[in-house]
């Protein structure tokens, strides 16, 4: 069966970041068999001026200095052509931050180009004119979008039918339904005095089942209450957990 694909274009001063990451483990397989298409675009081969710079210092002054807009806009071109059909994405602090849903939204595009911003950020312009959206990954600070979109990368692959060996395995991992994922085992059953738990070694599927929901939201209210307030609860669990004193 042939899955579709989607395509990336990642545009950066620093495409030497990027190889070994995605040539690596799920990346690697998924770009190998065509299901992920990544082209890496350096913006600094689109400068105009006589000595290549991407940067400039910030009108208004302060500290460090300001991706140029016509780099960007025209490497941006370059790469979606007359016909684009998908979203332009800055990878910055004071997007949308990224989560499951996000995910799943952009894992449906046919094509995203991601833009990766350095130095103090970028002009103004640019972004008005050359990006649909801005992403951020979290509320600290990076010192480039680089491992930013690195990250976006990898976390909308998974969610690419036949990136994953298994199709249920994205629905099943943290986050996914608002909760931490269940405590996982493996062999062997015994070690240093620690045993697997009973259930999942009864080949009882529906208690299996069972167990992982209710250990799913344990860990939650006790590791990130904060979380439950968005997550898929029944009736039944919200009771308990309001029996324990969990606010949500």
């Amino acid at each position: 069966m042939r899955w579709p694909s989607l395509k990336i274009d990642i545009l950066t001063l620093f495409p030497e970041m990027f190889p070994q990451v995605f040539g690596a483990s799920i990346l690697g397989r998924a770009c190998g068999a065509g299901i992920l298409e990544i082209h890496l675009t350096n913006i600094r081969d689109f400068a105009q001026n006589r000595h290549r710079n991407t940067d400039d210092y910030p009108f208004g002054g302060g500290a460090g200095m300001v991706m140029l807009a016509q780099p960007i806009r025209d490497a941006m071109r370059h790469v979606t052509g007359d016909a684009f059909r998908g979203r332009r994405i800055y990878l910055g602090p004071g997007g949308r931050q990224l989560s499951t849903p996000l995910a799943r939204e952009l894992a449906r595009e046919e094509h995203l180009v991601l833009l990766c911003g350095h130095y103090e950020g970028v002009d103004q312009r640019a972004l008005d004119t050359c990006v649909d959206e801005e992403i951020s990954i979290g509320d600290y600070i990076l010192t480039g979008g680089e491992l930013a979109a690195m990250v976006l990368v990898d976390c909308v692959s998974r969610f690419i039918p036949g990136v994953l060996g298994s199709e249920e395995s994205p629905e099943e991992e943290s986050f996914t339904h608002g909760l931490l994922e269940y405590p996982q085992y493996t062999r062997p059953r015994t070690w240093e005095g620690m045993e697997v738990p009973e259930v999942l070694l009864n080949g009882n599927h529906a208690l299996i089942r069972a167990w992982r929901r209710a250990m799913a939201v344990e860990r939650t209210a006790r590791r990130r209450p904060d979380l439950l307030k968005a997550a898929e609860l029944t009736e039944a669990e919200k009771e308990a957990l309001r029996e324990t004193g969990t606010c949500f």
